[in-house]
């Protein structure tokens, strides 16, 4: 099944996401659900919040930036339940785009190195160190289970300057590839 997409607005992204149990109803077709919904719409992540869940579960697949980074082809993960540890590192200043923004991408500082601890979709569960661009592709995932935006984590004075385009979004004035739901709940199609 492919979901429409949470946009910008909606109280949903806001709200921070919940542990669930390993008997979570449905969580293995939910998984391929996120993937499937996050191909459709060609997103390299998506979190269960960015498709109406406020569950602590996010997809990543890298298999899209292999040609740029060998490391990123085999770079397939289901995080449940996971919680960033510790971040450290050199922050390094990237651009970043988001399904939940569509057609707004920002330059975003992170830190270059992150330990997480998580469950897969096996339930086994995991205490990893990332770097480098997997460290960012998760923490940019894992904001999403905290109700934190890329663009909360962007300069102050830029942040006022996309101020109309963020409430143009959150008011359907986008192009999509994809279906979309608006704050308020309605549903617009690709």
């Amino acid at each position: 099944m492919i979901y429409p997409i949470v946009v910008y607005g909606h109280p949903l992204l806001r709200k921070v996401a919940e542990d669930i149990g390993r008997d979570y109803p449905g969580l293995e077709q939910f998984i391929g659900d996120l993937f499937e919904t996050m191909y459709n719409a060609d997103g390299l992540g998506l979190a269960a919040p960015q498709v109406g869940k406020p569950i602590r579960i996010f997809v990543i697949d890298g298999r899209a930036l292999a040609e740029d980074d060998a490391e990123m082809g085999a770079f397939r993960k289901v995080f449940i339940n996971a919680h960033i540890l510790e971040k450290a590192g050199e922050t390094e200043l990237m651009t970043e785009g988001c399904l939940s923004i569509p057609n707004l991408r920002e330059e975003v500082n992170r830190e270059g190195r992150i330990r997480i601890e998580y469950y897969d979709e096996n339930w086994e569960f995991h205490d990893e160190i990332y770097e480098g661009y997997k460290a960012r592709v998760i923490q940019h995932e894992y904001d999403h289970l905290e109700g934190i935006m890329f663009t909360d984590r962007i300069n102050p004075l830029r942040r006022r300057l996309i101020r109309g385009k963020l409430l143009a979004i959150s008011k359907g004035k986008f192009e999509a590839d994809y279906r979309t739901i608006l704050p308020g709940m309605k549903t617009k199609s690709a």
